[in-house]
């Protein structure tokens, strides 16, 4: 056991944020830290590597041999690339901290052994003139794996992007790995290009170290996870496996609690009337005082908790016409350097395309190519029946000093403040979230606003640019659920292979100033296993009369309750119309394996 963290709570004024969090950090591990935003996954985080205190419950560490990538890597103007690869945790930072006590002991003239302090600060000077030429040596080296150059060494680290900070950062934690035994990471890929992520899921596949790490990349997760704890409602739960193993444990989890909690309250209300009934038949007795204590004695049973999910609809305009936009020898040129040469491309109603590349290759290029924002040479057609619609990742639509309710105002009219407000909800924004400056709000809610703008939008196109940044695990679902049923035609620059998995049927790869187009999923483009689950709403039946569902090769009784998602529809069309099994009007969330085969080309 490397760290034990046990009964953890920790509030922030009236507002706690752990109540119960435990976890056991054992060598080999590599853990998932998950939940919703504002769960209380970094406070966590940083209780479990001593950074804050917790207001109560038990901390055990076996290990000060620590690694850590915070989320948001530093970019203070006061430090270069080369101070921040040896902080806060490197060897180098250690000794010079040590020389400067030594320094400060020598100063003060006091009751020392001047011979023995004279000898660890000489060693500690030799140590630290050998490792200084040996570490940054070792700096560069990370450097350049994680992608970035040598001449990036001496930059201030605000004069370089959010993807380059985050990569320094990876590289730091490089040199640092081999005097560890257990790295934090927290929100890793954040700004990461896929290729870049590929390489750190290798490298933590391969590593000694026991990884925990907070990530809303659930393609990242079922990589390198072996476990999933689950911090929710201030407590935590775990589940052995990668994240789609979890997912398939939580909904188990869930049925069977709501099962367990249906019996239990429907025995608890039968002996509460048998009891009341007894009071009133025979009520010189004291027969009903003991059917109370035996009620009393039940064993509680918990209801599962309640999640509020966001609702997405996305409705398409009228069709656009077969063909949408055909490209044919387009290039792009910017000064005297060529970015894009040579894209054929035929995008046809109803495509989901995924776009995706290193960083600088000329994703976003691309698309506003095809958009006809920027000028391009070739062949270029746009059909005029398309109504666009555009998500951009910087949320530019968004007006900062207006409060979330006045930016739908803008755009539907101010004597719509009910509608406003409604849509709001349906993204579970509300109260203060609504009424604040969006300039005050988080990049979550910033990105739920500008999706409701979208929803405001008819179009039978839509482009979007990093749909899913911002949004944690639950809101990325639903988008993707809604993406999935809508019947327009899509075009998405992300780096979120999952998203791209469940959501995309063509693939389109922006690499040395060209592109690779695939009709398929990027796992199978990649050629690895496919990955195509989604999580859908599903609707609730129950079953009127019995019957066999041939496709699923599964028997239903009468009384059954079966959870239909929108992708299995088809399967349980018959038995729907011949009155089988009948709507409740209850919906959960479900696991689907979605068929994922790739479309025929001429």
């Amino acid at each position: 056991m490397l760290l034990k963290a046990q009964a953890i709570a920790k509030s922030f004024g009236p507002v706690k944020v752990l109540k119960d969090a435990s976890l056991q950090i054992n060598e080999g591990d590599s853990i998932g830290l998950i939940g919703v935003n504002g769960a209380g996954k970094t406070t966590f985080l940083r209780i479990l590597l001593g950074i804050d205190r917790p207001d109560t419950g038990e901390l055990i560490r076996h290990t000060d041999r620590t690694g850590y990538l915070p989320q948001f890597p530093e970019s203070s103007g006061e430090f270069t690339v080369r101070d921040v690869m040896g902080r806060p945790y490197g060897h180098i930072e250690g000794i010079k901290r040590r020389m400067s006590e030594l320094e400060s002991l020598m100063a003060s003239g006091g009751d020392i052994d001047w011979n023995e302090t004279a000898r660890e600060y000489s060693e500690l000077e030799s140590r630290l003139e050998k490792s200084g030429a040996e570490d940054e040596e070792k700096a560069l080296s990370s450097l350049k794996k994680v992608g970035l150059s040598a001449d990036i060494f001496e930059r201030p680290m605000d004069s370089i992007s959010g993807g380059e900070r985050t990569k320094v950062a990876l590289a730091r934690i490089l040199v640092q790995a081999d005097e560890c035994d257990l790295l934090f990471l927290d929100e890793p890929t954040s700004h990461l290009d896929i290729g870049t992520v590929e390489w750190l899921e290798d490298y933590l596949l391969e590593t000694h170290c026991s990884v925990v790490v907070i990530s809303h990349d659930r393609y990242f997760l079922d990589k390198i996870g072996t476990r999933m704890c689950e911090i929710s409602n201030g407590s935590t739960r775990e589940y052995k496996g990668n994240y789609s193993a979890f997912i398939t444990k939580k909904m188990l989890d869930l049925d069977r609690m709501e099962k367990e909690y249906r019996k239990y309250s429907s025995q608890k209300r039968r002996q509460e009337q048998i009891a009341e009934q007894l009071h009133r038949d025979q009520w010189y007795l004291t027969t009903h005082k003991t059917r109370a204590k035996l009620i009393a004695k039940m064993e509680e049973k918990e209801a599962p908790e309640k999640t509020r999910d966001i609702t997405v609809r996305i409705q398409a305009a009228p069709k656009s016409g077969k063909n949408v936009i055909t490209a044919k020898g387009l290039s792009v040129d910017r000064g005297d350097r060529t970015i894009l040469s040579g894209v054929d491309l035929d995008i046809h109603k109803g495509d989901k395309i995924g776009v995706f590349g290193s960083n600088g290759e000329g994703k976003t290029t691309l698309v506003q190519a095809l958009l006809g924002i920027i000028p391009s040479k070739g062949e270029l057609w746009v059909s005029p029946g398309a109504k666009i619609g555009y998500y951009s990742q910087h949320h530019e639509r968004l007006d900062l000093g207006l409060t979330a309710e006045e930016q739908l105002m803008k755009l539907i009219g101010t004597d719509r403040r009910g509608d406003a407000r409604a849509m709001l909800a349906r993204m579970l924004l509300s109260g203060d979230e609504v009424d604040r400056p969006m300039g005050t709000l988080s990049g979550g809610q910033r990105a739920r606003v500008a999706l409701c703008l979208l929803l405001l939008d008819e179009t039978n196109v839509l482009v979007l640019d990093e749909p899913t940044n911002y949004l944690d695990i639950p809101a990325r679902h639903a988008v993707e659920e809604a993406l999935g049923e809508y019947d327009g035609t899509i075009i998405a620059v992300t780096h979120d292979r999952y998203f791209l998995d469940t959501v995309c049927t063509r693939m389109v790869e922006v690499d040395a100033g060209g592109i690779t187009a695939f009709s398929g999923t990027y796992s199978e483009m990649k050629g690895r296993p496919n990955v195509k689950e989604v999580v859908m709403d599903a609707d609730e039946y129950r079953v009127l009369s019995p019957f066999t569902n041939w496709a699923l090769n599964r028997k239903f009784k009468k009384g059954d309750r079966i959870l239909v998602a929108p992708a299995e529809a088809k399967s349980y069309e018959w038995a729907i119309s011949q009155g089988k099994m009948k709507k409740t009007g209850g919906r959960q969330r479900k696991k689907v394996g979605v068929s994922a085969e790739p479309e025929e080309t001429d």
